[in-house]
């Protein structure tokens, strides 16, 4: 019997039937239990981003946590890596001279100046950070998996665009912190209309998600180390007191450690389309539209690969569930012996698509 989210699919003998729970659904002998409301379930907020940012409003946009850094012996392996090349920031986002030198990037590339995402590889160490060893004693002390790690340098009176970086926030299980290294009392950042010097030495959060931009008034270079990490509940106790109690829990997603696990079996199914839009708030392809799919063996673990092309890696979290290589568990697939579960996270609601699955030469 169809519900209000069944899929017509090509072929017709590999179906998907999506649905939306909240939390992390349990099986019972009569199956899944299908719902158009996430509210149903354990009282978790509807997958709504309109509604999100409502509950979000009482939120504090800065938050300084509980770490300190001495920032004269960061300073000066920061000014050794000043001696040579920097990457130039798009120019679409600022209107100067902004430079960053990548210290992890998505295979350890020294040309990536973007944070990376989902994708067919990890995110690794660059050759810069070997040259960095109290910045790199200061990555691997931080209490969750660091994804990218930048050094920004923004010039004299020189500011960045006003933007928004979508998905980045707990409800997605991701944050971007930030270390001032070398500022000055004119280096600002300006979220949703309110300026906030950060001191130097500090770990800083920002609400990203909201309309932001940096900028700097003084007449000396600002160079702050921007950290992309999953939010683990070690890392979200370093928060002060006042802004965990002000966070609404449903919309908080916190990372699991990955585990290993036995490799597992090569499937092919058909997967929505919108499920590989892991960077888009609103999915760009039609409900209905799907791709191939099939779980490989990849040099480094399980590769998801789409339409025959490597488009994940999968890292495991346990009871067969995987996370998309570089990204949060806002986007997981969930392995069984027929089919596979692929589910989408907004804090603690969850839709799930169940699609089923064969195995390549299998009778």
């Amino acid at each position: 019997m169809r519900n209000l989210y069944s899929l017509q699919l090509p072929p017709p003998d590999v179906p998907i039937r999506p649905r939306l729970t909240a939390a992390y659904p349990r099986r019972s002998r009569s199956g899944p239990r299908l719902t158009t409301d996430a509210n149903v379930l354990n009282g978790a907020p509807p997958m709504s981003t309109e509604s999100l940012t409502a509950r979000w409003e009482s939120v504090p946009a800065v938050a300084v946590l509980d770490r300190d850094y001495d920032t004269e012996i960061l300073a000066n392996e920061v000014r050794a890596l000043r001696a040579g090349p920097w990457n130039t920031r798009r120019a679409d986002i600022s209107t100067g001279l902004s430079t960053i030198l990548p210290l992890r990037s998505p295979g350890g590339d020294p040309s990536r100046t973007d944070p990376g995402g989902a994708g067919p590889v990890d995110h690794a160490d660059t050759p810069f950070l070997a040259r960095a060893p109290r910045l790199a004693r200061l990555l691997r002390g931080l209490p969750t998996t660091l994804l990218a790690a930048h050094l920004v340098a923004l010039a004299p009176n020189i500011e960045l665009k006003e933007h928004r970086d979508v998905k980045c926030g707990p409800p997605w299980g991701l944050v971007r912190l930030h270390i001032p290294i070398i500022t000055n009392p004119a280096a600002v950042m300006v979220i949703d209309g309110h300026e906030y010097h950060w001191d130097a030495g500090r770990l800083w959060y920002g609400d990203f998600n909201r309309p932001h931009q940096a900028r700097n008034s003084g007449d000396d270079t600002r160079i702050h180390l921007v950290l992309d990490c999953l939010l683990s509940a070690d890392l979200l106790n370093l928060f002060p007191p006042e802004f965990r109690e002000s966070l609404p829990l449903n919309d908080i997603l916190l990372a699991r450690p990955a585990r290993a696990a036995p490799w597992p079996p090569r499937l092919r199914f058909r997967m929505p389309a919108a499920f590989a839009e892991w960077s888009l708030e609103e999915p760009a392809s039609p409900p209905d539209a799907t791709v191939l799919a099939e779980l490989t063996p990849g040099r480094d673990g399980p590769v998801l690969r789409l339409d025959g092309q490597p488009a994940f890696g999968l890292v495991h979290l346990g009871d067969n569930e995987y996370r998309f290589t570089g990204w949060s568990e806002e986007r997981t697939v969930k392995l069984e012996s027929r089919h596979v579960i692929c589910r989408v996270r907004l804090g603690t609601s969850v839709r799930e698509t169940i699609c089923l699955a064969e195995r390549p030469g299998a009778s």
